[in-house]
């Protein structure tokens, strides 16, 4: 240990004394995350507001943590909640298990996963930390009708997936905008 030694270390501690203090006021004023910040899970909808997830459960067998349980249901002319011939009857993700790596976004062949921004997802309950399919579907924006109802945008499943960009055009969503529904959305 040489001579100069703790003259150096209060050196550091000197310079930053007389720097201003970064505080960051996070309950009154959010950060606002990085625009493909993976946060909380959400269930998109078609334009009409048919669900897009069709009960398949790759999202599920994709999870390394095992935090997504799904349960198709077969869909009937009398109730009709997916444009194909099943959707997600029962849906849960849990939060506690969720490490937000994505693979549940890629696996889902109708892109009816995807993940906000929206990060506060804590709690001091663990029930509540496990999000139904009541939690995670889009809201239904002005325009949508609630499931269960027949299909609008075409006459089967198809016209939802290969002309789905003109029916949207068609049903009211302007160009470049996409079908699939947020916060930020639903509160316009």
């Amino acid at each position: 240990m040489g001579v100069f030694d703790p003259i150096k270390g209060f050196g550091v501690t000197f310079s930053t004394m007389f720097r201003k203090v970064v505080t960051e006021e996070y309950p009154e004023v959010k950060k606002i995350p990085a625009p493909r910040f993976h946060g909380k899970h959400q269930l998109n909808r078609h334009p009409d507001g048919l669900e897009k997830c069709v009960g398949c459960e790759l999202c599920a067998w994709a999870c390394p943590a095992d935090a997504i349980f799904v349960e198709g249901g077969t869909n009937t002319e009398d109730e009709r909640y997916s444009p194909g011939e099943r959707y997600g009857m029962d849906y849960q993700i849990n939060y506690l298990r969720c490490i937000g790596c994505g693979l549940c976004i890629e696996a889902c062949p109708t892109r009816s996963l995807t993940m906000t921004n929206e990060y506060e997802t804590a709690d001091d309950n663990r029930r509540d930390l496990i999000f139904t399919k009541e939690d995670l579907l889009a809201p239904l924006l002005p325009g949508m009708e609630q499931p269960p109802h027949p299909m609008r945008l075409g006459d089967d499943e198809q016209d939802y997936y290969v002309r789905g960009p003109e029916l949207a055009r068609q049903a009211g969503v302007p160009e470049g905008e996409t079908v699939e529904t947020g916060p930020e959305e639903a509160r316009r």
